[in-house]
């Protein structure tokens, strides 16, 4: 079933099923690898995209319910050329080891920050509480998130 979405500012149509996971469309249809298959369970974050400016897990949102909204994934933040000032705050801090839960972190961070662009370091742990990272960089993305709303006051 041809089914159109709004991705990163482009209207796509995909041949997929309604209940397909966004996630799975996004990678596999898209060709989106930003956001990562990590738990299928909404509890690790590593599959985050903003639908409408808001952190949703990909993972488990139907495609169904994406409809007319703008699906906003890491590749829509910023280029090779232009990084956003998020990425760029990310490599700063060398906030990645592994970097699996990098793009869930930054797209979370991008809804914290146009919610919120001045945090405390105590919001910043609270707004990205949702999201794990499992090899240790957890102080560094506080900061590389930190540094981006000092920089730019505004996201």
């Amino acid at each position: 079933m041809a089914i159109t979405v709004k991705v990163n500012g482009a209207t796509r149509s995909v041949n997929a099923e309604p209940d397909t996971p966004l996630l799975y469309v996004l990678r596999n249809d898209l060709e989106l690898n930003g956001a990562k298959f990590g738990c299928g369970l909404s509890q690790c974050g590593a599959c985050t995209v903003l639908i409408d400016g808001v952190a949703t897990r990909s993972c488990v949102t139907p495609l169904s319910r994406v409809g007319q909204s703008e699906v906003t994934t890491l590749e829509g933040l910023g280029t090779t050329a232009k990084l956003h000032p998020l990425q760029q705050a990310f490599i700063d801090e060398q906030a990645a080891q592994c970097g699996y839960c990098t793009s869930g972190m930054i797209v979370a961070a991008k809804a914290l920050l146009d919610r919120n662009p001045r945090p405390t370091e105590a919001q910043v742990r609270e707004g990205l509480a949702g999201n794990l990272c499992r090899c240790g960089s957890h102080n560094r993305i506080v900061r590389a998130v930190l540094r981006a709303a000092q920089a730019n006051g505004r996201i």
